[in-house]
């Protein structure tokens, strides 16, 4: 099935069909016509959802095709999240003293361990949206590290706007 769908998604690219209901030939029928002098072929309807920098094939039946193991690396925000969360955790238990400490055990810039660890003072749903991947693609790692207002409010204002 995931076959079947991936060739919908290259067709509907190359024909300009509808991304709602993406047609596809089988390389079974390929070659053979109806009695009219058309060919046969399959409606799939699939929704294509964007995840992150990703897109995912979302199935009639709500469920979605599994990634393929090479898909499940993170993204780039969410390592920096998870960064920015051990970075606090070592602070926290004592484990250094500052985050200057920090850097200069990780061998990373203090500016840039600073700012993974603002990602920390993330609102729930931005962080949710995050590991989701369902952050609108606009929204970079600087937009949410850098300047990161405390309340979460004006967190979500800032991303929308």
């Amino acid at each position: 099935s995931t076959r079947i769908a991936m060739m919908g998604i290259l067709l509907s690219r190359s024909h300009g069909v509808r991304p709602s209901a993406a047609h596809f030939l089988p390389e079974a029928l390929n070659g053979i016509y109806r009695k009219d002098g058309t060919q046969p072929y399959h409606a799939v309807p699939i929704r294509i959802k964007r995840r992150g920098s990703r897109k995912a094939v979302a199935l009639p039946d709500g469920s979605a095709v599994q990634p393929r193991p090479w898909d499940d690396t993170p993204t780039p925000i969410q390592l920096a999240l998870a960064r920015g969360h051990r970075w606090l955790a070592m602070v926290e238990s004592g484990e250094a003293r500052t985050l200057s400490e920090v850097a200069e055990r990780e061998g990373m810039d203090r500016a840039y361990v600073s700012r993974m660890v603002n990602l920390t003072t993330l609102a729930p749903d931005i962080v949710a949206a995050i590991l989701d991947e369902t952050l609108p693609p606009e929204v970079t790692l600087f937009d949410l590290a850098s300047g990161t207002p405390l309340l979460w409010e004006e967190q979500r204002r800032r991303i929308q706007a």
